[in-house]
């Protein structure tokens, strides 16, 4: 029997509105929209909603470099987005704008709370600024030296080659990556939320179960290394809502992000009838409320949005679903080899539903990486849904057409079998609702292969040579069409358009309820091709569009290549101060093999690597461990170094070089390739 019926919210992390839609966002979204096709089919009330997160300092100077306003380019992109996953067909009830009147309103609303509760404080504070821009530098607009370890070209929290976290302030040289010019110091009043003072709620609701383990692990070590009042203000200009009773004040884009959550609803609220946004957020409801996010943004939902929601007087999360990150082949997505892949360019050249179910094939409850191997992709697609689930029904329908006009038995042939099938259904349906949707698909696909061997077995393409035998092929048909169509109803909130097709040709809705109540005597459409195969050539054609569209981004004017950067909720990166060819020619940029690669263990961010130039091997410490869960797969490969870098002597060793890469940092770091014929110690030109 089906759960009593529920009331549940659903959200997905707000995609950042400066860039499109790519494969690893299609993750989330894939997996919250069959968790809510599943809800859905089993009865309950369920919303689905996002909007565009589309606040903030990267937002205001890509605008500004486009020539164009702030509201037009995040206008432009939400289009595209909305776009991307409609081709997808992810099915949000409301997808919106944190660029709204409704998320303004709530804003306010849950400040003006926190801060008659006492939850907001005030001190003026020292921060970097831009003379020449005329504002104050976020902490990744800041570069320059390490103050520890002496490293150019540092981020202004944290150096990625000894680990070091410091003020931007602590910055040796520093320098403004907006206009080049050196910042300076100048004092501003900031409005902070005191976190700490929510630790115990924290943990209490830690304690409740309430979220997966690997996030209640991580969250302990949160605690342990002491929470911090967080800055919730920024200074003009800055693209957001203002701060009330403040004339240049704004609030910081994490602050309004999570709430948009809340203001989708309120809007969607407004377009349905009989939707009240009190019984989903005040805080006393008794309806469900869920958020699938990746694990780069645990910490702000897994900490400051409860402790906010708390705060503000409102109910908080029944759980945070975190997911990992999406690899292609088994490395992270390059935009050289063509594997990172815009959902766009996926839909010109893919049917969506080979995705959809690879990545329910592969999903679990746990925060893992998921890998889109193109060739497993290919033979997973074919064998499964084209060989086993569609072969099902083509090699029973066209003798039910022929033979019997399109109607099925009034019996079925082995009511045994088929009782089997209906047994499973609790089991499936507690796969999809813990979201072990790869366990799910398994026992899916173990009962299509029993329906094939049913069907291999009775051989109905012998029975039909014997005239007599005429009941008998009926009823053997109507099984194999029978378990077809139970298996198509198990299989729906994974592959809805299939799932249509296959309604189409049964002449019935697919229902979790319906499905044990078989079809007798019914009548059946004639069959039509429902899915088609996929051939690697296809894959190929996309990985070569692919890298055509990063070429193409690569040569665009300035100003028109920031219209299409694609990294998502990451900040703009403009252009460094124009050099002459003799300052890059001082750089000797060197081709190394890599010999051995390890983690450094005493460090959060580090990898020791062995490299050969050819003549001599060298020792390099490089702050890519976030992007390299596993060094020793770099073994063999070539790297670009800077080989005429002084030597910097370390806690752990003195680095001989530095290595080249490309990314924002952290785990969004990608080493630069090399072309099959480069040689250890050939030079960079």
């Amino acid at each position: 029997m089906a759960n009593s019926a529920r009331k549940i919210l659903v959200t997905c992390a707000l995609p950042y509105a400066n860039g499109p839609i790519h494969l690893g966002h299609m993750l989330e979204h894939i997996q919250a929209d069959i968790w809510v096709r599943f809800q859905r089919m089993r009865g309950n009330e369920i919303h689905f909603v996002c909007a565009d997160d589309a606040h903030g300092t990267p937002i205001m100077l890509k605008a500004d470099q486009m020539g164009i306003t702030p509201e037009q380019l995040i206008a432009d992109v939400q289009q595209k987005h909305a776009a991307d996953f409609a081709g997808f067909n992810i099915s949000f009830d409301n997808y919106h704008s944190t660029h709204s009147e409704e998320n303004r309103e709530l804003s306010e609303m849950i400040y003006n709370r926190l801060k008659e509760n006492g939850f907001i404080k005030s001190r003026t504070i020292s921060q970097l600024f831009d003379p020449e821009k005329g504002m104050f530098l976020p902490d990744r607009f800041v570069k320059g030296t390490c103050p520890k370890c002496k490293s150019p070209d540092q981020y202004g929290d944290n150096c990625e080659v000894c680990s070091a976290t410091y003020s931007p302030t602590e910055l040796i040289d520093p320098r403004s990556t907006v206009s080049g010019a050196t910042p300076v110091l100048k004092e501003s009043e900031h409005f902070f939320f005191d976190l700490p003072s929510f630790e115990a709620m924290l943990k209490e609701w830690i304690c409740s179960g309430t979220l997966q383990q690997e996030v209640a692990n991580k969250m302990q070590e949160w605690f342990e290394a002491g929470l911090q009042q967080w800055d919730i203000s920024r200074d003009a200009p800055y693209f957001g809502f203002k701060i009330p009773n403040t004339e240049d004040k704004y609030f910081y884009v994490w602050l309004d992000a999570p709430i948009g959550y809340m203001a989708s609803f309120k809007n969607l609220c407004g377009k349905k009838s009989g939707l009240n946004f009190d019984d989903f957020w005040h805080k006393d409801s008794q309806a469900e409320l869920y958020h699938f996010i990746g694990k780069d943004i645990m910490y702000f939902h897994s900490l400051f949005w409860p402790a906010m929601l708390d705060g503000a007087g409102l109910r908080k999360p029944n759980n945070i679903f975190v997911h990992g990150y999406v690899t292609v082949n088994g490395e992270k997505m390059s935009k050289s080899r063509g594997t990172f892949i815009q959902a766009a360019t996926y839909l010109k050249h893919l049917d969506p539903e080979c995705l959809r179910y690879y990545y329910a094939a592969k999903l679990s409850n746990r925060i893992d990486d998921l890998d889109l191997s193109l060739e497993d992709f290919v033979q997973r697609v074919n064998t499964d849904l084209v060989n086993k689930l569609v072969n099902l029904a083509s090699r029973n329908a066209g003798f039910i057409q022929k033979r019997f006009a399109g109607q099925l038995a009034d019996k079925l042939e082995d009511q045994g079998l088929f009782d089997e099938f209906i047994a499973q259904s609790e089991q499936i349906a507690q796969f999809y609702e813990n979201r072990e949707f790869g366990k799910a698909v398994r026992e899916i696909m173990a009962l299509t292969d029993k329906a094939n061997k049913y069907v291999d077995d009775k051989a109905p393409w012998v029975i039909a040579k014997d005239e007599n035998r005429e009941a008998e092929l009926q009823q053997v048909c109507s099984m194999g069409i029978q378990l077809f169509r139970v298996l198509m109803g198990y299989l729906k909130p994974v592959l809805p358009k299939l799932a249509e097709r296959a309604e189409a040709f049964l002449q019935c809705e697919l229902t979790w309820q319906n499905l044990a109540s078989p079809l007798l005597g019914h009548q059946i459409a004639p069959f039509k091709a429902l899915f088609s195969r996929l051939e690697m050539k296809q894959i190929d054609t996309m990985i070569e569009a692919s890298k055509a569209e990063n070429a193409q981004v690569n040569s665009t004017p300035n100003a028109v290549k920031s219209a299409v950067k694609t990294a998502p909720n990451t900040d703009f990166e403009p252009f460094e101060p124009t050099i002459g060819i003799d300052d890059f020619a001082k750089l000797d940029l060197r081709v190394a093999k890599v010999l051995k690669c390890e983690a450094v263990p005493e460090s959060n961010k580090l990898l020791r690597f062995e490299l050969d130039l050819g003549c001599e091997t060298r020792q390099v410490f490089s702050g890519i461990k976030a992007a390299y869960d596993k060094p020793e797969e770099l073994v063999g490969r070539f790297v670009i170094m800077v080989a005429n870098l002084a030597p910097r002597k370390m806690k752990f060793g003195v680095s001989e070089g530095m290595i080249l890469s490309a990314g924002t940092g952290g785990s969004d770091l990608f080493l630069l390739d090399v072309d099959q014929g480069a040689k250890a110690g050939s030079r960079v030109k």
